[in-house]
């Protein structure tokens, strides 16, 4: 069945009215008529059986029934990553969104190679991945920012395992099961990797956990789905059981 993302609030009987694209996505592409079912979520509200309503030019108007699953958040987990060119960034936003983190955070680096960060265009595609994959909520997607600047205002209580390509290294798997915390987030580099200098502003940091992803090169994108893989595996909400009506994880 559809599942939308909305920004309404979800109550049995409101009426939920999508304009411009959203109309257009249900009513053009996916040509639903009056009638035909669907399910909401909005992130606050858990997942809420509707109905379309009725169709007019321009303007979908839904109708919420009954709440489906109750409102339920995944682990805290962040990817801090350096954007890289399109199709691999877009690749590396959809998978870590379908792979259940809580925040995105680009991060501009010395070998950062596009010349604008399209965090409009990765908002949309996590979206459209949480509600592909059945999760409750929509990761947020934060401005782009200097990696000094995101490191100066980290707090040192989540822990940042980053994906060091050089140097000393723990095994992601050992470092990941030696922290007990709540929160967690993974960093990953640029094409080209990071420079020695931000190596060694990287390594200087208390919070920051140097790991390794086995012995061969990952590119950008194929380590970040590696590592959030592996934190969900050996931390995070892999071993839950999925909720009723839901038989994917959040």
């Amino acid at each position: 069945m559809l599942r939308l993302f909305v920004e309404d609030s979800l109550d049995a009987g409101a009426t939920i009215a999508l304009g411009d694209a959203r109309h257009h996505y249900l009513a053009h592409v996916m040509r639903l008529a009056a009638g035909e079912p669907l399910l909401l979520f909005n992130g606050r509200d858990g997942e809420w059986h509707a109905v379309v309503q009725r169709l007019e030019k321009g303007a979908s108007f839904l109708q919420v029934r009954e709440q489906t699953r109750p409102q339920a958040s995944g682990p805290d987990l962040w990817l801090a990553f350096a954007p890289i060119k399109r199709g691999h960034g877009d690749l590396a936003v959809e998978k870590a969104s379908e792979l259940g983190v809580s925040r995105l955070l680009p991060v501009t680096t010395q070998r950062t190679v596009i010349p604008r960060v399209p965090v409009d265009r990765y908002r949309a595609i996590a979206i459209e991945a949480s509600e592909q994959c059945g999760r409750l909520t929509v990761p947020d997607v934060a401005q782009a920012q200097p990696l000094l600047r995101l490191l100066d205002g980290w707090d040192a209580a989540r822990p940042l395992l980053l994906c060091a390509e050089a140097g000393e290294a723990r095994p992601f798997l050992e470092a990941v099961k030696s922290l007990k915390t709540g929160s967690l987030a993974v960093m990953t580099g640029p094409e080209g990797g990071f420079t020695e200098e931000e190596f060694g502003e990287l390594r200087a940091r208390p919070y920051i956990h140097p790991v390794r992803l086995g012995p061969r090169l990952l590119r950008a994108d194929t380590a970040s789905i590696a590592a959030l893989a592996l934190a969900q595996a050996a931390w995070g909400d892999w071993n839950r059981k999925p909720e009723a009506g839901n038989q994917k994880s959040e």
